[in-house]
């Protein structure tokens, strides 16, 4: 059974950075392409970045250039580097693994930025 925990989230003010991180459990977390996703209030969630298992990155338009996904194989780990933060960044952050047979999520990590 896969398991994802984030962590890293909070309070910044507009221009400021965060990382969110990821910890998977399970073996197979080389293999399979990790993503961050995020929800605003009374929005759809929405993809920001995905790392494949080869290491290549895509971005939303929203955050090309100001977010960087980041993944480390040896600890199971992804990583989102978050600079630039603008109000409309506010968000629940989730990580998310595809594999397979199902797609897994974790339980969501409050981004909050102030004007």
């Amino acid at each position: 059974q896969v398991q994802l925990v984030e962590s890293g989230g909070g309070l910044v003010q507009a221009g400021g950075s965060l990382r969110l991180s990821c910890a998977a459990s399970g073996s197979t977390f080389r293999l399979n392409t990790m993503g961050w996703y995020r929800q605003a209030p009374g929005k759809e969630r929405e993809l920001a970045a995905v790392i494949s298992s080869g290491g290549d990155t895509t971005y939303a338009d929203s955050v090309n250039g100001r977010f960087t996904m980041s993944r480390d194989n040896g600890k199971n780990t992804v990583s989102l580097q978050m600079n630039g933060l603008e109000p409309e960044d506010t968000a629940v952050y989730y990580c998310n693994m595809k594999t397979f047979w199902r797609d897994y999520w974790g339980q969501g990590t409050q981004v909050t930025v102030s004007s």
